[in-house]
């Protein structure tokens, strides 16, 4: 019963170093004021208002998030007097 099984778990640490250490060929994310903290924000559309979201974040090439936050900045720009 106390005897460990032979079997690797999925969390298992790859043999060689290389393996371990590899990075990633995807671009880094966008490090800007959004980086320092974000907040979820959930609103209610209509399914057909989705679709024509999700078509154009992909015309775009950029995901939805990035392309929503980009809207929403340019909308709502920061008040200079404000304190960050």
């Amino acid at each position: 019963m106390s005897e460990r099984s032979a079997k690797r778990g999925f969390a298992s640490r790859p043999g060689d170093a290389e393996s371990w250490v590899k990075t990633t060929d995807a671009p880094a994310r966008r490090m800007d004021d959004a980086a320092a903290f974000t907040a979820r924000l959930t609103i209610d559309i209509t399914s057909a208002l989705r679709g024509r979201i999700k078509v154009a974040a992909f015309r775009r090439g950029i995901t939805v998030a990035d392309m929503l936050r980009d809207l929403l900045t340019r909308e709502f720009p920061a008040d200079p007097g404000a304190p960050s």
